[in-house]
């Protein structure tokens, strides 16, 4: 096959391709840059030459997709020639570095997985003297890292990887760049970036511009987790599989072989869920409407933070956080918080945002509402609807006391015996408990009239998008430790912040390098354990 002939060829063919054919002529020997130079003004004229061949009638989609092929070829021979360029300078280099180290400094080939496909370069070794171990110096000056591939491949193969399953990456890198690392590769970009997550967020910077209001929302949602059971099958050995030929009815015969399993009751969990706390943040900025009434515009620089560690730690997020955008606890700036009314997060509230307004979400107060109407009303009919909408009225007048005392007189018309009215009074109990002990949270009126935030619209609306759409699928099982990373990097890319934390990441690892003088490997197979920031009580925000 020809060079230009293999630059055309299917996407499928280049995929686990150890040695493009453009670079053959450097397999056994550093080539030098004269030698690059030649091939890449040869291949630009076989491009010219494609375009410009007399065949009958050619299709714009056949010549778009021959072009495809070509480029990425003229692509790697490019990298090819900046690489053979860096390393022959980094030879005057080494020269100084031998006063430090042994060798006679001979180059070595490595091939790295590029955006273009994979590309063969060389590099010199050198050992330090009277001590094991040395370094490439050419890796060092370029931030080159063990893993044999870019960090562009790296950060594209991770930020897939936050929408889309590991499977969906691959396809969607070999569909786009022609080639794909493995999807165990894609798995260790994650858990590699995800070690630098934590750091990212406490060091990432303020947002510029930010309002008068912080608001600050939070809530949880549970995705479906791996049992014990589930873990030692997936780990266990594999058996041969006896459907191979014939998969049609492999379902009926394992039914037959285990027998009927028992039914599933009323709220039995068959995910096995474990919670995710999410944390979104914006700001309000005070201004004026068309009519000239005092309004708060926004939401201004919203970002969202997730993590399966315990809802102590969101908390602890959320106060470090708010002091890096001036809102500390003795700034006078107005704070106010929004939740579901979980008696836990109210507790967190007061350790870490004492001097937040708490609102009690309305949607929330009105599920009670509407669970009480429905022990004396007939569901779907008119008088709830009303009656609904009178307690409604009444919550945004500010009256939430009195609402709470309507509902409790609903027992008195509800009689203590009777099929049914067990559960009709427990669910009308059941609200003036909750809504009584949440009176506090519930000035409505108060909050309409200064513009403010009386839903969690933000929180219920992240939690599906942030964890839900990514991470509650049919057939998922997830390890939190596993999955954490996955949810922070998620949150990053969300929040608009990719390339900057890819920045940081690579700053960490040069200054890894300087270090231990060389670059570490970034992938890893290692998950981290959970974040522990804040659960001691004690947030140094410093």
């Amino acid at each position: 096959m020809s060079n230009l002939a293999a630059s055309i060829r299917s996407p499928v063919e280049d995929l686990f391709k150890s040695e493009p054919a453009e670079q053959e002529e450097w397999r056994d020997a550093p080539p030098k840059c004269k030698q690059i130079r030649k091939r890449i003004h040869q291949h630009v004229k076989d491009v010219f030459s494609y375009l410009e061949r007399r065949d009958a009638e050619r299709p714009f989609d056949e010549v778009e997709k021959g072009l495809t092929g070509l480029l990425f070829t003229l692509g790697r021979l490019f990298l090819s020639y900046f690489l053979a360029w860096r390393h022959e300078r980094c030879g005057r280099d080494c020269e100084r570095l031998l006063k430090e180290f042994n060798g006679s400094g001979l180059p070595q080939p490595r091939t790295i997985g590029t955006f273009f496909g994979r590309v063969r370069y060389w590099r010199t070794y050198l050992r330090k003297k009277g001590a094991g171990g040395g370094i490439y110096p050419l890796d060092l000056a370029l931030r080159l890292i063990k893993d044999r591939f870019s960090m562009n491949v790296i950060s594209r193969a991770a930020r897939l990887a936050t929408l889309v399953s590991f499977d969906r990456v691959t396809e969607l890198l070999a569909m786009f760049m022609r080639w794909s690392p493995s999807k165990t590769t894609v798995e260790k970009a994650v858990l590699g970036l995800g070690r630098y997550t934590a750091e990212w967020f406490r060091c990432a910077p303020a947002p510029k511009g930010d309002g008068d209001v912080l608001v600050i929302q939070i809530d949880s949602k549970a995705t479906p987790t791996a049992t014990e059971s589930e873990l030692a099958k997936r780990r266990g050995k594999r058996r041969a599989n006896p459907y191979a030929d014939s998969p049609r009815h492999r379902g009926r015969d394992n039914r037959l072989r285990r027998g009927s399993k028992p039914r599933r009751k009323k709220g039995d969990k068959s995910k096995n869920g474990k919670a995710a706390t999410l944390v979104v943040m914006y700001t309000l900025r005070k201004a004026t409407d068309d009519k000239g009434r005092a309004i708060l515009a926004g939401p201004l620089n919203r970002k969202v933070y997730a993590s399966y560690a315990p809802k102590r730690h969101a908390f602890a997020i959320a106060r470090r956080e708010a002091d890096k955008r001036g809102f500390t606890k003795d700034s006078g700036r107005t704070i106010q918080l929004v939740t579901d009314g979980d008696e836990d997060l109210e507790a967190y509230a007061q350790e870490y945002l004492p001097h937040a307004m708490h609102t009690l979400d309305i949607m929330h107060a009105m599920e009670y509402v509407w669970k009480a109407g429905r022990s004396l009303y007939q569901e779907g009919s008119e008088e709830l609807a009303a009656w609904a909408k009178r307690m409604k009225d009444l919550m945004y007048q500010g009256k939430s006391k009195k609402v709470v005392a309507r509902i409790a007189k609903l027992l008195g018309r509800i009689p203590k015996t009777g099929p049914g009215n067990k559960s009709r009074r427990d669910a009308v109990e059941t609200a003036v408990g909750y809504l009584g002990k949440r009176v506090h949270m519930m000035n409505y009126d108060y909050l309409v009239a200064e513009d403010l935030e009386i839903a969690s619209g933000a929180a219920e609306g992240g939690v599906n998008y942030v964890i839900a759409v990514r991470f509650d699928n049919g057939g998922m099982r997830w390890i939190r430790e596993r999955s954490e990373p996955l949810l922070q990097l998620r949150c990053i890319e969300i929040n608009g912040d990719w390339d900057s934390f890819i920045c940081f990441v690579q700053d960490e690892l040069a200054a890894e390098a300087e270090d231990k003088g060389e670059i570490p490997a970034l992938l890893t197979t290692r998950e981290a354990p959970l974040p522990t920031f804040g659960l001691s009580g004690i947030v140094d925000t410093t």
